[in-house]
């Protein structure tokens, strides 16, 4: 496969050289491990001064954050409403329900998001012991499809939550991307807008691997600690988790890194648009392309630049752009559609 930039997945992307720095600087002379060290405490002041008063742990991947967060909140009779995209129902390997023990209960979206609507159908059977218990409502912002809640999406599918005694959680592997795109702050879109507890990520958007869970509500961290040893999550030099957050959450390299990403995913979507035979199939809202082509043109084109197919059924593909996506990567990729579909 060839080693340069394509549209595969943000993850295929490098580490921002502003990141690199900062572990490189980290790398010097002995602190204290698993945590108890300054930059850990620095990275954690960061995040609150963006998210609000929170109790923040570091984690080493975003499929660990997201079975330990609905762990600390679960029981194994309960279980959790997802977006039938959702990563915790279609990419983590079963891990929610082998670690939680809960039962997921997948909703059908034309566009990867969950309102109180779509989800009253699986709200009954409280208190009845031949049922699961629904305890956990969990979004993606941004969700798999691309797509963005707005703080007031996310606040009406909070309260609803709230109204069963039930908690709101986020998986924000592009938390940054969504932030961007409504163009609002962290806190507006997770704490204010009623979000209990928040996977919190930017290991795809130019980190190496930073990952966390974030409580906003107080009580419910209480035991999280435990859960994070147990689940094999406990970083020993945590300080090269730590200081990726802080440079992160710096001089708005999270802002400038998703704002070029969905920049990027904009312009090929509107390149992409005047192309005959192709069809975009969802609003370019993050950094998330998607578009069906024709069948026999998919496999010539991933010989040439790699991508995953979405829905094999539909011939539906995803293209993702990165930090460092470039306008020559888009017009060359452009090119190659151009001589193939």
């Amino acid at each position: 496969m060839k080693n340069s930039r394509g549209f595969a997945s943000d993850n295929n992307s490098g580490i921002h050289p502003d990141i690199l720095a900062a572990i490189e600087k980290a790398n010097a002379g002995h602190v204290i491990a698993y945590g108890d060290d300054l930059y850990t405490e620095n990275a954690k002041k960061i995040i609150r001064q963006h998210f609000g008063e929170c109790d923040v742990f570091f984690v080493l991947t975003g499929t660990g954050a997201n079975v330990m967060g609905l762990s600390a909140l679960t029981s194994p009779f309960h279980s959790v409403i997802c977006a039938e995209s959702a990563h915790i129902y279609v990419d983590e390997c079963g891990a929610p329900e082998r670690f939680c023990g809960c039962k997921l209960l997948p909703v059908e979206t034309k566009d990867g998001k969950l309102t109180p609507v779509s989800v009253a159908g699986h709200i009954h059977g409280f208190g009845f012991e031949h049922h699961s218990q629904p305890k956990i409502i969990s979004i993606s912002q941004s969700s798999e499809l691309g797509t963005v809640y707005t703080p007031e999406e996310i606040r009406r599918l909070a309260d609803y939550a709230h109204d069963y005694n039930m908690f709101l959680h986020m998986d924000g592997a592009r938390l940054s991307n969504a932030v961007v795109s409504v163009g609002t702050d962290f806190k507006s879109v997770t704490k204010d807008a009623g979000v209990d507890i928040l996977s919190f990520g930017g290991t795809k958007n130019g980190m190496l691997f930073a990952e966390s869970v974030i409580f906003f509500r107080k009580g419910l961290s209480d035991n999280f600690k435990y859960i994070r040893k147990q689940s094999m999550q406990l970083a020993s030099k945590m300080r090269f988790i730590s200081v990726q957050f802080e440079a992160y959450l710096s001089n708005d390299l999270w802002k400038r890194n998703a704002a070029h990403a969905n920049r990027m995913a904009q312009m090929l979507s509107d390149e992409v648009s005047k192309i005959n035979g192709i069809t975009i199939t969802q609003r370019t809202e993050s950094n998330a392309v998607f578009a069906i082509l024709p069948e026999e043109s998919v496999t010539r084109l991933q010989q040439e630049c790699f991508f995953y197919v979405w829905d094999e059924k539909k011939s539906e593909v995803r293209w993702m752009t990165s930090f460092d996506t470039t306008e020559e990567d888009i017009m060359k990729f452009i090119s190659l559609l151009k001589k193939n579909v």
